[in-house]
């Protein structure tokens, strides 16, 4: 067989539990008449063998073997893909090296279609994380009491070390409804709470539904910017709450958007511009291996683990970086070069936020602002403290803050 006088030479199939059962005409007709079959083991085990059809296994990892499946542009082609190809499957990898005008997908029901259904839930009203070959952390800003999420697992152990992630953080009393093999002979749905889940074995393929209970007395974390300054751990090189908000604000966090943190501290500012939107990038720059430490700890912890900390001085440690689209500079704009390699690097129409507590700081930032335009905004907070049997304002150190942003092309 040759590929379609259409030009869609390659055919993605969504296969579920059910296997060729549960196929159209029109995706059976598909894979019969390929030449070239790719899928998993568990995948190709549905197809009948044919000695004038050849099977590829996808190897581990698969992406080597995307340079071969290209080079076959042309031939009739076809991928086998686990339910929706294009929710978190191979489809999705393959859109980003083949041109929709030459592939043609076939979806089936994705595993958390068939999840909503079973458990009754709205799939619109629903948010999923995937954790297949991701941290578990990454869960973490999603957990608030009275939501419902879908998790996909990365294996059997998953439902069991979520388990006891959510209990650790004081969501023990969750419910978790693991659904096994959705869609196939083999399906089955578990349900307990995360804190006597246990280690139950689970079949590999399974899908976790939540719906997140707080125990009494468990510290609850806003999804807005300003988390307590305790959230963290941190030896004093903090940017403060109600600055950290103001800084957020102003540098403005976006989805698919890269942050460089310089002089990065606990990691604080590149955190929250991550827990904003799961798909906000973000780079943490700092100097000391003590403090580097801190913001690998706090990454964990408060659910952004794909934070990439670069160890180094700017602006040396800045070069090779991707080109951000926000900048801080929480201290150091006294250096030689920092706030200028960082402006030059920022992509335009980029946000550049720098905080300055000293003179000479100050002075920086206010011939920086002659150069680029932007606001100078001087923040002075107090909190009220007891003294005696009354209570007094005690100032924090004014800091200014210039908002720069780079002017389009």
């Amino acid at each position: 067989m040759t590929a379609s006088t259409t030009g869609r030479w390659l055919t993605i199939v969504g296969i579920g539990e059910d296997g060729l059962e549960g196929l159209s005409l029109r995706a059976r007709a598909a894979i019969a008449q390929a030449e070239i079959v790719y899928g998993g083991a568990r995948h190709l085990a549905f197809v009948p063998e044919r000695r004038d059809q050849e099977r590829v296994a996808w190897p581990s990892p698969l992406m080597t073997a995307l340079p071969g499946l290209i080079e076959r542009r042309g031939r009739a082609v076809c991928v086998l893909a686990s339910g929706d190809p294009m929710f978190h499957g191979i489809g999705a990898t393959l859109a980003r090296h083949v041109p929709p005008d030459e592939t043609l997908v076939l979806p089936a029901p994705s595993s958390v279609s068939l999840a909503a259904a079973r458990l009754g839930w709205p799939l619109a009203d629903i948010p999923c994380v995937t954790v297949h070959g991701r941290p578990l952390a990454r869960v973490l800003p999603t957990i608030q009491p009275g939501a419902r999420l879908f998790v996909l697992s990365e294996s059997g152990a998953t439902p069991a070390a979520l388990a006891a992630l959510l209990t650790a953080h004081g969501f023990g009393p969750s419910i978790l409804h693991v659904l096994e093999h959705l869609g196939g002979p083999r399906e089955r749905r578990r349900t307990n709470t995360a804190e006597a889940w246990g280690d139950a074995p689970v079949a590999d393929l399974n899908l976790i539904g939540i719906e997140v209970v707080a125990s009494a007395g468990t510290r609850l974390l806003p999804v807005v910017p300003g988390l307590p300054d305790d959230a963290f751990t941190h030896d004093g090189q903090l940017t403060k709450r109600d600055l950290r908000a103001m800084v957020l604000a102003r540098l403005g966090p976006v989805p698919d958007a890269l942050l460089w943190d310089i002089g990065a501290g606990s990691g604080s500012i590149g955190i929250e511009w991550m827990r904003g939107h799961p798909r906000c990038l973000a780079i943490a720059i700092e100097a000391k291996a003590e403090r580097q430490a801190l913001i690998a700890r706090n990454r964990e912890a408060l659910g952004t683990p794909g934070l990439r900390i670069v160890a180094g001085r700017a602006p040396d440690a800045l070069a090779g970086l991707d080109a951000p689209d926000a900048v801080f500079i929480g201290g150091g704009v006294t250096e030689p070069g920092v706030i200028e390699t960082a402006w030059q690097a920022l992509r335009p129409g980029g946000r550049l936020v720098a905080n300055a507590v000293t003179v000479q700081s100050e002075g920086v930032l206010a011939r920086w602002r002659e150069r680029t335009g932007g606001d100078l905004i001087r923040v002075a907070l107090a909190q009220a403290h007891p003294l005696g049997r009354f209570d007094t304002w005690r100032p924090a150190l004014p800091v200014t803050m210039l908002a720069a942003t780079k002017r389009l092309a």
